[in-house]
C-alpha cells in the first residue's frame, strides 16, 4: 500500500454514492488516504511531479494486444525513451501446479498441457519424463519416436505464431497470414492423431494416449514437403525489407553475459552466440541419435532472434523426416497394466466405451481384473518415493519439471521451470534506455506465452 495525492475531503468532494460503490476499499489515516489495489503504480506516479518533470508514467497492458492480452509493462518515459520499466505478471493465473497435487499421476497430463498453450506436447513430455524417471520404466522406442516427431511439429508451429504476431505488431501484417496458413498445416496433423487442435493429453506416463492413425505419416510428409516453400515466402517478404531491418536491427541488445545473468535460455541465448540447446547438450528421447545442428546468430537482438527462429524451423524440418524414416511397429505403451492408460479401452461397436469383451472379462469372468479397472480409474497408480527435476528444450528455452513423490497416487509437488516466465526478467534490460516503439519489439522478440508464465 502506498501514499496518493489525494485527501480525504477532496476524495469525498469528488465522489458520490454510486461511484463508491465500484470503487476500491480506501483507509484513512493521519490526512493520508492508502489504496489496498496494489501500490506499485501509486508509488510511480506519486514520485512524479507533473508540472516541473519531463517524466510520465505509461501503464501499457494487460489489456494492450502487443503486450499479449494478460501482460502489464509500466513504463517511465522522458519523451519517448524508456527510463525504467517493470514487467508485471500473474493476471492469467490459473494454479496449475497446485491442482496436479490433487490428481493422479495420468490426470497430471491433462493440466500441464494447458500450461504453455502454444507448446503443449513439450509441456506434457516433460511432466511424463519425470514420472517415468520416478517409475523407473522404459518407454517402448515408437512411442518415444513418435513423441520427438510431434514435439518438432509443436516447434515449428510455435515459432510460426511468433513470427506471425511479431509481423502484426511490427507493421507486416503479410507475416501474419502466412504464419497462420502454414499452421494450420501442422494442427491438422494434431487433429488427425490426437483428436484435438491444442492441449492434447496425448503424451502419458508410459508412452501415448495412442499410436499414430492410417494416414498420418503421408499427412507429416506433405507438410514436410510444402514447408520450404512457406520459409522461402517469409524470408523474400522479410529478409531484405528495410522497413523490418530497421525495427529489428540493434534492437532490444542482450549479449550473452546478460542472458546468462538472468536465466535467459532458447532462442534469445542462441541468438547472442551461445550453441545451448538440450537436445545436443543433455540430450532426452534420443536425440543424440539424430542429425541437426543447432541454429545460432551474433547479434544479440530482435533480428538475430527472428534468423534464429527460421533456423530452427528448418533443423526441425530434418528431425521430423529422420523420425518417421525411424519409426518401426511396435507398441506405444508400457506393458505393465498397473501403469499402462488407457488400459485395456478397445473402443465398443458403437466407436464409444470399452469394448464388449473387455466389459464381459472384467464384470463376469475375473474379479481380479475388475478391482485393477476400478483401482486405476479411480485412485491411479503408486510412484515410488523421491524427487526428479527433468529439464527439455521447449520453443521458448528450457521448459523443467521437478516432482516430488511422497509414495502415493498423485504427485506430493510439481514446480515448472517455465521460460516464458524466466525470460520476461530480462524485459527492462531489453527496453531501459531505447525507445517506447522498440517496446513492442524487444518483448515480441522473446516469444511469451503467458499461460505459461502465469501457470
Amino acid at each position: 500500500m502506498s501514499d496518493t495525492t489525494n485527501t480525504p475531503d477532496a476524495f469525498a468532494a469528488g465522489s458520490n454514492e454510486a461511484d463508491d460503490a465500484y470503487a476500491p476499499e480506501r483507509a484513512t489515516t493521519e490526512g493520508r488516504v492508502f489504496t489496498v489495489t496494489g501500490g506499485d503504480w501509486d508509488e510511480l506516479v506519486s514520485q512524479v511531479d507533473p508540472v516541473n518533470d519531463d517524466r510520465l508514467v505509461v501503464n501499457m497492458g494487460p489489456q494492450h494486444p502487443s503486450t499479449h492480452g494478460v501482460l502489464r509493462l509500466v513504463c517511465e518515459l522522458e519523451g519517448e525513451t524508456v527510463r525504467s520499466l517493470r514487467p508485471v505478471v500473474g493476471y492469467l493465473h490459473t494454479g496449475i501446479e497446485k491442482n496436479v497435487e490433487y490428481r493422479t499421476w495420468t490426470q497430471g497430463s491433462t493440466f500441464v498441457t494447458r500450461a504453455d498453450y502454444l507448446a503443449p506436447l513439450f509441456n506434457e513430455t516433460a511432466y511424463c519424463l519425470g514420472v517415468e524417471k520416478l517409475l523407473g520404466v522404459e518407454v517402448p522406442e515408437r512411442a518415444t519416436t513418435i513423441r520427438v516427431l510431434m514435439m518438432e511439429l509443436n516447434r515449428i508451429a510455435s515459432h510460426l505464431v511468433c513470427l506471425a504476431t511479431t509481423g502484426m505488431e511490427l507493421g507486416a501484417l503479410s507475416m501474419m497470414i502466412y504464419g497462420f496458413r502454414d499452421r494450420e498445416h501442422i494442427l491438422d496433423i494434431f487433429e488427425a492423431v490426437c483428436g484435438l487442435r491444442m492441449n492434447m493429453a496425448y503424451v502419458r506416463p508410459g508412452g501415448l494416449a495412442q499410436d499414430l492413425p492410417a494416414g498420418a505419416e503421408k499427412l507429416i510428409r506433405d507438410f514436410l514437403a510444402y514447408m520450404p516453400k512457406g520459409l522461402d515466402d517469409y524470408e523474400n517478404l522479410l529478409n531484405d525489407n528495410i522497413i523490418w531491418k530497421e525495427r529489428t536491427q540493434g534492437v532490444a541488445y542482450l549479449d550473452v553475459s546478460g542472458c546468462l545473468s538472468l536465466g535467459v535460455t532458447g532462442p534469445v541465448l542462441r541468438s547472442a552466440g551461445l550453441p545451448w540447446d538440450l537436445r545436443k547438450t543433455m540430450p532426452y528421447c534420443g536425440y543424440e541419435n539424430y542429425d541437426f545442428e543447432v541454429a545460432t546468430h551474433n547479434g544479440a537482438d530482435a533480428w538475430g532472434r527472428y534468423l534464429v527462429r527460421i533456423e530452427e524451423i528448418r533443423q526441425s524440418l530434418r528431425i521430423i523426416e529422420q523420425a518417421l524414416d525411424r519409426l518401426q511397429p511396435g507398441p506405444v505403451m508400457v506393458e505393465d497394466k498397473k501403469i499402462a492408460w488407457p488400459a485395456q479401452l478397445s473402443l465398443g461397436g458403437d466407436g464409444l466405451g470399452n469394448s464388449l469383451n473387455h466389459v464381459r472379462h472384467i464384470m463376469s469372468q475375473s474379479m481380479e481384473a475388475l478391482i485393477h479397472h476400478f483401482k486405476l480409474v479411480t485412485e491411479g497408480f503408486r510412484v515410488p518415493p523421491g524427487q526428479v527435476y527433468v529439464p527439455i528444450e521447449a520453443p521458448r528455452g528450457e521448459l523443467g519439471v521437478h516432482m516430488v513423490s511422497d509414495g502415493g497416487t498423485r504427485p506430493y509437488r510439481m514446480h515448472m521451470r517455465e521460460p516464458s516466465f524466466i525470460n520476461l526478467q530480462c524485459v527492462p534490460a531489453l527496453a531501459e534506455g531505447g525507445m517506447l516503439s522498440d517496446v513492442i519489439a524487444g518483448g515480441a522478440s522473446l516469444d511469451p506465452v503467458m499461460g505459461g508464465c502465469d501457470r
